[in-house]
Parts: structure tokens; sequence; C-alpha cells
């Protein structure tokens, strides 16, 4: 990496540290740190399960239940048993909590016009973008690629996501029961792999990689959330079933797809594939290409 790229972000996290007051024990003079502070507007007016609210933050269970407590004991949330899993805790604001997260927000906004009102109108603009771009990228950087089960909750809920928005897209529309080219099996080990991509804990993107012969195996049912889209969540899909596909020493990579998807056939052309003649008899694809690795 280059170390100037490295200094810059260094120095830019110092800054905003200080700008916002994440290093102050009162922050916004309400009598507590930034950590409990976004504990409240992560709580929101709706309440959420402790166990979402530990993957969204990253936050270790430890110092997360001393935030949760603490809030407790200061009157603001209060804890309950979610749905029907004794294990599981929900946590919402009470009154005094949803008063002290509305004060939040105008003093957060208060701040935010802050470091608006010394920039001319030109200026203001630039800085919004800036930072709208920057939060993209870090974004983007904070996605996870990782295998998991085809059939898992969150699998089935990215294909069912994937296939209904196929379903919109496609001339005709789609239908998975005419659809046999990759079964939830044939993206299982030892055959073939499936992976999910992961962005605050949420799944945001999917993808399967399918042996179909000794050194040649097939990319299907790649995916991405529209929460996340623009990140290059595909990309990083492809990519990890193609450094898969190597380990276990296939040599070719193939795919289908149908004309509707115009920016995958972008990305496959960007990630060396290239267009070859049809190689299967899946009813919904228009065009093939394959990838010698």
């Amino acid at each position: 990496m280059d170390e100037s790229q490295l200094q810059q972000i260094r120095r830019f996290n110092r800054l905003v540290t200080r700008r916002v007051g994440a290093l102050e024990t009162n922050y916004l003079r309400r009598g507590r740190p930034l950590a409990e502070a976004r504990l409240i507007f992560e709580i929101g007016a709706d309440g959420v399960d402790v166990r979402t609210l530990r993957s969204r933050l990253g936050l270790d269970s430890g110092y997360l239940s001393r935030l949760v407590q603490s809030l407790k004991a200061q009157g603001l949330i209060e804890l309950a048993k979610g749905g029907g899993d004794a294990r599981r805790r929900r946590v919402s604001l009470t009154r005094k909590g949803i008063a002290e997260r509305a004060a939040y927000d105008r003093l957060s906004d208060r701040l935010a016009a802050s470091m608006l009102e010394a920039l001319d109108e030109a200026e203001r603009g630039r800085l919004a973008a800036a930072m709208g771009e920057v939060e993209r990228l870090i974004r983007a950087a904070s996605v996870e690629v990782a295998a998991e089960a085809p059939n898992s909750g969150d699998a089935r809920r990215c294909l069912d996501a994937y296939f209904s928005e196929l379903g919109a897209r496609f001339e005709g529309g789609f239908d998975v029961a005419k659809d046999d080219s990759a079964r939830a099996g044939d993206m299982a080990p030892p055959s073939g792999l499936f992976v999910l991509a992961r962005l605050d804990g949420d799944a945001v993107g999917c993808g399967g990689l399918k042996r179909t012969g000794k050194a040649t195996g097939e990319i299907k049912r790649v995916w991405t959330a529209p929460s996340a889209r623009g990140m290059g969540v595909a990309r990083r899909v492809l990519r990890t079933l193609e450094a898969a596909a190597r380990d276990v020493g296939l040599r070719t990579l193939r795919l289908d797809t149908n004309r509707a998807l115009t920016e995958a056939h972008a990305l496959y052309r960007k990630e060396g594939f290239r267009e070859i003649a049809r190689f299967n008899d899946n009813p919904y694809a228009d065009h093939w290409f394959e990838k010698r690795l």
C-alpha cells in the first residue's frame, strides 16, 4: 500500500474524531460519551435486538453490555425478551430515552451546520459531495465475503430477492422451477461453494460456484441488494469464487446471463470473461461467458 495514502487516512481520522467530539466524555454537552449517544441513536424509535445491535456496530459483547447497563441505569432504555427465544433480548427507548434522542438530533444538526456555516455555497457542495464519496468507499471496504450454506436463512433470503428481481426484469418473468441449473446442493462443498457478502452484519449479496467437470466450474446466482449497489459487492463475490475455483484445481470458469442484465455483462467482461457459444440449456440465458484461470 502507498505510505502517503495510509498517512492521509490517519490524518483524516484524527481530524474527524476531534471535530465531531469523539474524544469528549460529555458529547454534545449531554453528560455521556459518544458511544452511549450513538447507541441511543441506533436503538431508534422502534427498538432493536441486542444481537443485531452488536453486529451492526461491531462491538465486543462485554463492552456493549456495559453501555446497555449504563443507559438502563439512566432510565433511557428498557430490556425485554426477544420473541420466543429467551436467549435473545430486545432493547427499546423509554419516554425519557425518546426525548434524549430528540435532543441529540437537534444538537447533531447544529454540529453539522457549524461545519458548513464558514464555507460558501460552492464549498458546502464540495464538502457534502466529498463526504458522500468517503462514506461510500468506507462502506465498500467494510463488506465481508465468506462461505455460507446455500440453504441458510440469510442465503435463502438473498436468493429469494434475486429470483424476485429476475421476475421483474426478465421479459416474460422468471420461474425458478424452470431453472434447475444451480440447486442448493450444487453450490455446497465438496462439489461447489456458496458465499454471502455482509455489510454491518446484514447480508447484501451472494454468489455460487458449481463444479461441472474435472477442471470446469460455473458461476451462478451472483446478486447484490439494491442498498449496496455501487460498492463493488458483485466484483468481490466474483473474485472470491474465482479464487476458490483456483484453489480446488479448476482451470475454466463459465457463466450464463440474460440479455436484460446489462450491468452483469459489463462486470464479466471487465473481469476477463469472454463471450462464447451456448454451453447449456438454461431457458433464461441469452449470453454465455468463459474465463481461463
